[in-house]
């Protein structure tokens, strides 16, 4: 079954509860365990409150772009900001690492979407923003 949504709300980070509460919506029409709607929670928590904290240095006037698809047994999360982007994407994946060791972020953003997502694929630009792409196949769809 094919299907797709996007969703645009401001950086607020609140809308960080309502951004899960959308995907694990939209992830249940593909009949997922319980354990796999968890892990796509998780992952899209991180996501977003990685383009809140620091793609828009919580900015709360900026917008998040939560994008959904289902493909067959596939989900693909784009979670997108236009904030100030990455320069080095290698360096923000390694665990432990974080640009804001002031607010004691843990550094497990990228580590934590990895683990609970098949795939994770990261574009940014600086001055111009991220989109974080995360796909994962799942066991129960019908």
């Amino acid at each position: 079954m094919h299907n797709e949504m996007e969703v645009r709300f401001l950086s607020l980070s609140g809308n960080e509860a309502l951004a899960r509460a959308i995907a694990v919506s939209f992830a249940a029409q593909m009949n997922p365990g319980i354990e796999e709607l968890s892990d796509i929670r998780t992952a899209v928590s991180e996501a977003v409150t990685n383009a809140i904290i620091h793609g828009y240095d919580q900015n709360t006037d900026r917008v998040v772009t939560l994008q959904m698809e289902t493909e067959k047994d596939v989900l693909t999360v784009i979670v997108r900001d236009e904030g100030c982007g990455i320069g080095d994407i290698d360096l923000a994946r390694k665990p432990f690492y974080t640009s804001k060791p002031e607010l004691e972020r843990s550094g497990m953003g990228f580590s934590v979407m990895e683990a609970f997502m098949d795939s994770v694929d990261v574009r940014s630009e600086l001055g111009h923003g991220t989109t974080v792409t995360m796909r994962k196949r799942i066991r129960h769809a019908d």
